[in-house]
């Protein structure tokens, strides 16, 4: 089969996409075969008359070249291979000379080869005798290529997933002219074809072609010359179509880390799809896209015009853009650009252009910052990712530590070797169950720990931080691999509680759990470094590691036998409250295991967690109960007579009620036991009762209304909280509920008023005015 039957156009095209989009291969056999194929790894897929379909999942190999190559499809690329089986002969002379490839994607003016390799787990592997074998071929593969397409560009790009690509091979592969690929960079853009579709291929392009020249592309236009804060910019008018062949926007994604520091939003579908629309419907965006040209530090040129009008500084003239791929960084209007990219108005339309000239990309940052705080804020998570480059250097000391959290908790979610990789949002990449952790819990929880210096007015030094070296780049080199560290053990120790994140009720990779899992950290760091077990700034991070894993232990025990009951009422915690109270329960599962582990507070919380409230509270609460219940049936039975039980209960309520009586006695009939239905009221169901309309005003009224309330004008709703606040105690699980002070107070205080003063009808403001409703 020769060259051209193995690549595939158009409708065919789109046939194989859908193919290689599916996981799974997919056979039907004869049913008496079904079970010799289940035990070679085939499943049920569909049962059949006389056959039956059985599914595989593709070998992972074939899963990450269909990933490829179904990325590029979405690219925009117009031909690509049929198969696995294209093979390409690079020796003219040696008809049996032929590469197998992996993915060929052409377009109009590029051509794409891909090689593919990945790992069933993250590994270290060595590439070097495939890259070298690649050195030997590829100027051969490139001439066939270019017989096939003379005018087109060609690139090679080797593709690796699960595989730790060494510096020797990375140097290999920049020699003989290869692009490395690996997940985030295929994410990305995977990301991006699914908001852009084949427009997304501009911003592809830029990065594969940076600096090299855009063939047959106009680059002389009119223009006004200014200066601005300093700076030079041109005020020009131009076609959408030419500023997206040169245009580039500097995504904050990990795919663009060499182009760092990034700074731009995800473009998205959503309003880009609209904008599109505007723009089809004959709308337009009267206000200027900001761009930076980058001209390699050279001045562009400017032909000035002999025409200057008065005083005015502005001057007149033709300015020559850059002929070449990613020379354009979009600062502000991506979406009005994109919105016409695939509109026929992309050529006959100009939009209004400010083009500043060389900036540093840390003063493009900042001008991107200025314009989106006085248009639309730059969401928090994007903000604080920003906040690294942007303080990193910065002449106060605070600032700069601000910058250091912010790159740790950055560095965790994207190193691919950091256990917490793709669980933090990191710009913004979408959230899902896994990846669900804010960069602010990771900050927040290491501002408030001790690892590093705080300092005051004048960068005076505060409190020396237990890892801190004075100096942001040393300090992060020592503190990350001890947090990542620290991490890897929690990993390995409770590897399914780690991967749960936020689903199956996970309680340790997420914002809550990490928060406190962080302050924990520096707890201990803080007790070994007080009994000069450690010394931070001087040992090495592996050493604090293994001294710190020996508190970590109990922990883990912690999160091996925690109770459904226990996950429940972590995952309740909310706010700065719930953030405490899960840091102080980690503290204390150290503490009952290592006594000499008394970190400042732990005991005062303790003691005001601690369960000694609890029997006394529950055994008055009993008896209020009671007294209520028996209380609102004799004034229902006076006030309704003998149907007081239909009249008296809203239908929810009664319906309620005979459902349990009824279950119940229907499954104990056999040993006798019989209830009746007001045997299953409850404090919620007494307050439901007493707010009835009729029932409120007729009969509780008066008797249900605290003193300090009788003469306001409040809701029944507020009137009776006090009841609510009673029935969300009877509600809690007192084996594991810890009574507060105030709770206890509380309940004392209206058994006193009900049990010991023992009201009679009629029933005179019984409640104490001090009694809060709140």
């Amino acid at each position: 089969m020769n060259f051209e039957e193995q690549v595939v156009t158009g409708a065919e095209l789109t046939h194989i996409k859908k193919l290689r989009t599916q996981r799974y291969i997919t056979k039907t056999f004869p049913k008496a075969e079904t079970e010799d194929m289940i035990a070679q790894g085939w499943e049920l897929n569909r049962e059949l008359k006389k056959f039956v379909s059985l599914k595989k999942l593709k070998p992972i190999d074939e899963q990450f070249e269909n990933k490829v190559w179904v990325t590029f499809a979405n690219l925009g690329f117009t031909q690509m291979n049929k198969d696995r089986n294209l093979k390409i002969q690079y020796d003219p002379k040696d008809p049996s000379s032929s590469k197998q490839i992996d993915v060929l994607a052409v377009d109009s003016e590029t051509v794409i080869i891909v090689e593919c390799k990945t790992s069933d787990t993250i590994k270290k592997v060595s590439f070097k005798e495939e890259i070298e074998a690649w050195r030997g071929i590829k100027f051969g593969l490139s001439n066939f290529i270019k017989s096939k397409y003379p005018e087109h560009k060609i690139k090679f790009i080797f593709a690796t997933e699960n595989c730790y690509l060494s510096q020797p091979d990375a140097d290999r592969l920049k020699a003989i002219g290869f692009l490395h690929f690996d997940e985030k960079d295929l994410k990305y853009y995977h990301d991006l074809s699914k908001h852009l579709g084949y427009c997304a291929r501009y911003q592809f392009l830029g990065n594969l072609f940076a600096g090299q020249k855009i063939p047959g592309i106009d680059n002389v236009i009119p223009a006004i010359k200014g200066s601005m804060g300093g700076y030079t910019y041109y005020s020009f008018s131009i076609e959408p179509e030419k500023l997206l062949k040169i245009g580039y926007v500097l995504h904050r994604n990990s795919a663009n880390d060499d182009l760092m520091p990034t700074y731009q939003r995800l473009i998205k579908k959503d309003r880009l799809t609209s904008i599109k629309k505007f723009i089809d419907n004959g709308g337009f965006f009267p206000n200027s896209i900001i761009i930076n040209i980058d001209a390699n530090k050279k001045d562009i040129q400017f032909d000035l015009s002999d025409k200057k009008v008065g005083s005015s500084i502005a001057r007149l003239g033709l300015l020559h853009l850059p002929q070449e791929y990613r020379s354009a960084y979009i600062i502000d209007g991506q979406h009005r650009l994109y919105g016409y990219a695939n509109s026929p108005y992309a050529k006959n339309n100009s939009i209004p252009v400010v083009a500043f000239v060389n900036l540093p990309q840390k003063k493009q940052l900042q001008l991107f910052i200025d314009i989106n705080e006085n248009q639309k804020a730059v969401p928090k998570n994007l903000r604080l990712t920003l906040e690294d480059d942007l303080y990193w250097n910065s002449l106060d000391y605070n600032e700069q530590r601000q910058a250091l959290r912010s790159r740790i908790a950055q560095r965790l979610g994207e190193d691919k070797y950091s256990p917490l990789y793709n669980h933090i949002l990191i710009g913004e990449n979408e959230k899902s169950h896994v990846c669900c952790i804010v960069i602010k819990a990771i900050t927040d929880a290491l501002l408030s720990s001790n690892f590093f210096t705080k300092y005051g007015k004048d960068n005076v030094i505060i409190k020396n931080g237990t890892f801190d070296r004075g100096n942001n780049d040393v300090t992060f080199n020592s503190f990350y691999p001890f947090i990542k560290g620290c991490f890897e053990f929690m990993r390995n120790s409770v590897p399914l509680e780690w991967e749960r994140g936020s689903q199956d009720n996970g309680v340790l990779t997420i914002n809550i759990g990490i928060y406190a899992l962080i302050k924990v950290l520096s707890d201990i760091v803080d007790f070994l470094y007080d009994h000069k077990k450690i010394s931070p700034t001087v040992d090495k991070p592996e050493y604090i590691v293994n001294e710190v894993i020996h508190y970590l232990k109990p922990i883990i025990d912690f999160y091996k036998r925690i109770s459904p009951k226990e996950r429940e009422d972590l995952k309740r915690k909310r706010g700065s409250g719930g953030m405490g109270d899960y840091w102080h329960i980690l503290q204390q599962v150290i503490n009952n295991n290592a006594p000499e582990f008394s970190p400042a507070g732990l005991s005062e919380w303790i003691f005001s967690n601690k369960h000694i409230y609890n029997n006394e509270t529950l055994k008055k609460l009993q008896e209020i109960f009671h007294f209520i219940e028996s209380d609102i049936s004799d004034k229902l039975y006076k006030y309704y007579g003998n149907s007081w039980f239909i009249q008296g209960l809203p239908k929810a309520i009664y319906d309620k009620l005979m459902k349990a009586a009824n279950d119940f006695n229907y499954t104990n009939a056999t040993i006798g036991q019989k209830k009746e239905p007001w045997d299953f009221i409850s404090l919620a169901d007494c307050r439901n009762i007493v707010l009835k309309s009729g029932n409120w005003a007729e009969i509780f009224e008066t008797n249900y209304t605290p003193s300090n309330q009788q003469k306001t004008r409040a809701k029944k709703g507020l009137k009776t909280d006090w009841l609510n606040r009673l029935a969300k105690l009877q509600n809690e699980d007192f084996e594991n509920y810890s009574v507060s002070e105030d709770e206890y107070l509380f309940v004392n205080e209206i058994y006193n008023w009900l049990i010991l003063e023992k009201f009679t009808d009629p029933v005179q403001n019984y409640l104490p005015a001090s009694v809060s409703t709140s």
